[in-house]
């Protein structure tokens, strides 16, 4: 029986309905600070691809009420709980910047030993375990909190003038830059799936070798693409990414006689 607290109608968000003939459900993890719905684009350009599913954690929205989760491993031990009670179907994770680091972490869990079908991971934005980019953001005062997140230039401005709304967001923003700053890589074996890297070419979180680094975490294929775009070159170069998401989730299917 699925607890309370990891209900799939709280964790999980369909902005489109499968394809008919779906096999594979691309699982979306958002950045820090961002929600389920950051990826209602990408359900929309991939709708007759796979059925896409947005992550929605605790803390924004319509979760605004449960206190956010400040520990990579426990959102990472919860989403898992979660993809397992729903119906089985094969699974691409696909992780934005904090997103990456947690679609890495529930990869590993399933290949250690879930029943969940995993085809592969596609990070995004994100330098690859053990390095650490860490600025200190969860202890900075809110006028800090907002211009990093300026210097990202990932939210809309207008929402950023807004004093209600950026005490509102505050709590979700502080627990996952708790969470992701304090993430420590703890040693272990590679991944079996392929890994695909997606990063922007003027990323200030990642350098194109530093996203090249992903590779040692994959004993499978590895795919590396970067875009025009500073780190959240997904809003911009959004034909491109359904492209790269439609070519590996073909890519990822296990082709005739594989047994698979």
């Amino acid at each position: 029986m699925t607890d309370t607290l990891t209900a799939p109608e709280l964790w999980i968000r369909r902005y489109r309905p499968a394809p008919e003939d779906a096999d594979v459900s691309l699982v979306c993890f958002p950045h820090a600070g961002g929600s389920a719905s950051y990826f209602r684009p990408l359900a929309d350009g991939l709708a007759s691809v796979a059925e896409v599913l947005s992550v929605q954690y605790p803390g924004r929205q319509d979760r605004r009420a449960e206190p956010p989760r400040t520990s990579i491993s426990r959102l990472a031990d919860e989403i898992l709980t979660v993809l397992e009670s729903l119906p089985r179907r094969r699974l691409v994770l696909f992780g934005h910047s904090m997103g990456a680091c947690l679609a890495f972490e529930v990869a590993r869990r399933i290949e250690r030993g879930s029943s969940l079908d995993l085809l592969g991971l596609v990070v995004s934005g994100r330098t690859a375990p053990p390095k650490v980019r860490d600025r200190g953001v969860r202890s900075m005062d809110d006028a800090g909190v907002i211009a990093e997140i300026r210097r990202l230039n990932g939210t809309d401005e207008r929402l950023l003038l807004d004093d209600d709304i950026i005490q509102m967001i505050m709590p979700a923003i502080r627990g996952d830059y708790t969470a992701v700053e304090s993430y420590r890589y703890l040693p272990g074996p590679r991944l079996r799936c392929p890994i695909s890297v997606l990063v922007g070419d003027d990323d200030p979180q990642v350098t194109l070798a530093e996203a090249g680094e992903w590779r040692d975490h994959t004993e499978g294929a590895f795919t590396l693409r970067d875009f025009p775009g500073g780190h959240f070159y997904l809003a911009e170069q959004q034909a491109g990414v359904v492209r790269a998401l439609t070519e590996d989730l073909a890519a990822f299917r296990p082709g005739p006689g594989s047994g698979a």
